[in-house]
């Protein structure tokens, strides 16, 4: 498979600017836990980057549409991987999150054959990570549970996670033009929880 092909099958891949590295972004509005946090003030996806800004603009929105529609495609494994060759990273979802354990099981699969790219996958469905074994995760996988609340503790029902705070941070991007540049601490296995200020 070509990767012009892979890019039709998948709907392409985004290109958030503070990433060094393309991800794949879906439709905020259907994020299973995301949606709903949405609503609430005081929660991390209050307020929500992916539902403001250029992730407004029309062609945008078809785009995410396009590759949401595209993961009941069976060719969609085969052709993310492809678009991983000669990747050394890789953000799943800029915007969006796991739909389902269908979804994830797709995603693991996607990583277990590019086990030369890094892969960060930061999600909100705690649910969906109930009955997964960190053991079985491929070791070029790190899942990172997002807190729900601004300010919050850091989920100790999994080994990797992400908080938001608005006094300190362990993420630099805000000092750094909002970009990562260096840094790759939400890849690094090593680091238990990457704080993030709030945006």
């Amino acid at each position: 498979m070509l990767k012009k092909e892979a890019n039709e099958i998948v709907g392409g891949l985004s290109t958030p600017g503070k990433m060094p590295c393309p991800s794949i972004n879906l439709p905020a509005v259907a994020c299973v836990t995301g949606s709903k946090l949405a609503k609430v003030p005081g929660t991390t996806c209050h307020g929500c980057y992916a539902l403001k800004g250029r992730y407004r603009f029309k062609s945008t929105k078809i785009a995410m549409d396009r590759r949401l529609a595209a993961l009941q495609d069976s060719r969609w494994v085969r052709a993310m991987v492809v678009l991983m060759k000669d990747r050394k990273h890789f953000r799943w979802h800029d915007s969006g999150d796991i739909q389902s354990a269908w979804h994830l099981a797709r995603i693991l699969e996607v990583c277990r054959l590019t086990p030369s790219t890094q892969h960060w996958l930061p999600t909100r469905e705690s649910k969906l990570l109930q009955y997964l074994d960190p053991e079985v995760i491929p070791k070029n996988l790190i899942i990172r549970l997002s807190a729900t609340k601004v300010n919050g503790a850091a989920s100790r029902s999994w080994p990797w996670t992400s908080t938001v705070s608005t006094t300190t941070k362990t993420c630099p991007a805000s000092d750094q033009g909002g970009k990562c540049r260096s840094c790759r601490n939400c890849w690094d296995r090593s680091i238990t929880n990457v704080q993030y200020a709030k945006h």
